[in-house]
């Protein structure tokens, strides 16, 4: 039975690989099509599979759908208020030209905080154009960081799209990545970023092209400060909400207190917050109209949508594993090999995101594998935070020709597919192996 069951997994994931690699159907239906195959093998019947998906669908909705559109807003907003360019010229006047290539690092793990990956590449691309030109360094000694910044915060700081996923798929408290993530995503842009840049820029020279303008020094630019406190404002919220938790005695005696605490610091209130300051100081203050804001947000949610149906059908795919008892067949196979969680989570994450590209469906896809095995152990919620990091590793690893991202790198820094692979695609793998060795060192001393 349990040989089966485990089969009935291989067969829907060898499926939705298919379905996504060859016939180009789209990842959410293909995810939603591999779901019932593997239901229906599994032994459930038609109307139990169709209940599961329901179930899956909307137990994973209800908290994501609500992160993700107000993260896609506030980010919306920021970036048409040219607070990403702020931000980068900001840290740029206080690093000083030779260190800019710490301070795009810098720049670019607070800017995908709320800012998707490929729009926060593509608005700042012209600040490496200009200081490549004045410097007349290669390319990638700016690039590289700056990409480390991006990339590390998209996969591990929530309210991006993939870690709030993984961190609902299997249930741990967004606080707690966000903390993880910070930890893990620090050693991880110093050694991808900083050191693989300055390594690989002596060794493949890249100018700026030539038709391509820098930033207009009088670009209106909002208050650095402002940009700064709206970003990090729900992320010290949600992680004050986190660190009550861990004090009974004081919640025990400030009742009042903790409760607003925890209401403040909720995902859902925390970047409502932000989104109303976003709108008030980066929008109203900077003399966008109201339609105008209305927008940008609407246009936002655009992307979002996407990640979110991808993310319910993964909902769906983890409900078809408890209820049909392939999790727990997995599970006892991980037993039986003696092969850690955090390890599997890793190593799963990073097979899919290899061979089909997409960074997000194998973050989903690796969530649904791993959390019928959580249920079976007793798990706190930092070793759960590190196994999200552990899959937000491994789905980063080792981007190439599949990847939309390295396309998109090698266009914009004017490379050839052998020096994108030489930079960027060691730069991600660079990017899976530290994070993944730095929650493997929080979970030894934890």
């Amino acid at each position: 039975m349990t040989t089966s069951l485990i089969l009935s997994v291989i067969v829907g994931i060898a499926l939705l690989l298919i379905l996504v690699l060859y016939f180009r159907i789209h990842a959410f239906i293909s995810l939603l099509i591999a779901s019932i195959v593997v239901g229906l093998l599994a032994g459930l019947n038609a109307h139990d599979v169709i209940n599961t998906i329901q179930n899956g669908m909307a137990g994973t909705l209800g908290f994501v759908a609500t992160v993700v559109g107000l993260g896609a807003i506030l980010g919306a907003i920021l970036e048409h208020s040219n607070g990403t360019v702020a931000i980068v010229n900001f840290m740029i006047k206080k690093f000083g030209i030779n260190r800019s290539p710490s301070a795009l690092m810098l720049s670019g793990f607070i800017i995908a905080i709320p800012v998707f990956f490929d729009v926060a590449f593509i608005i700042l691309v012209p600040v490496i154009y200009a200081l490549q030109r004045k410097t007349k360094k290669s390319l990638l000694l700016y690039a590289i960081p700056l990409l480390a910044g991006l990339g590390t915060t998209h996969a591990f700081i929530p309210p991006t799209p993939g870690p709030v996923a993984v961190a609902d798929i299997i249930n741990v408290p967004l606080g707690w990545v966000i903390l993880v993530g910070f930890i893990c995503g620090i050693p991880t842009v110093i050694i991808s970023g900083l050191i693989f840049g300055k390594f690989i820029s002596k060794r493949i020279h890249i100018e700026a092209p030539k038709l391509n303008n820098p930033i207009e020094s009088d670009i209106d630019l909002p208050p650095v400060a402002i940009v700064l406190s709206i970003i990090f404002i729900p992320i010290a919220l949600i992680l004050l909400n986190t660190s009550i938790n861990a004090f009974p005695a004081f919640t025990e005696q400030n009742a009042t207190l903790t409760t607003v605490f925890k209401f403040l610091g909720h995902p859902f209130i925390a970047l409502i917050i932000a989104n109303l300051l976003a709108w008030y100081f980066l929008g109203i203050r900077k003399n966008y109209s109201k339609d105008e804001l209305l927008k940008i947000s609407s246009k936002s949610l655009a992307p979002a949508g996407t990640i979110i149906l991808l993310t319910g059908a993964g909902g769906v795919f983890k409900q078809v594993l408890v209820d049909s008892g392939a999790g727990l067949a997995i599970a006892e196979l991980m037993t039986n090999l003696g092969l850690p969680t955090i390890v599997f989570a890793f190593i799963t994450a990073a097979i899919i995101r290899i061979i089909q590209g997409s960074t997000t469906v194998a973050m989903i896809t690796a969530a649904g594998l791993v959390s019928p095995i959580l249920v079976l152990g007793d798990y706190s919620n930092l070793e759960l935070a590190t196994i999200v990091i552990a899959i937000a590793s491994g789905a980063a690893i080792l981007s190439h020709v599949n990847d939309s991202g390295f396309w998109l790198v090698s266009q914009y820094l004017g490379l050839t597919e052998k020096q994108t692979f030489k930079s960027w695609t060691v730069m991600t793998t660079l990017l899976a192996f530290t994070g993944f060795t730095t929650t493997l060192i929080i979970s030894a001393i934890t």
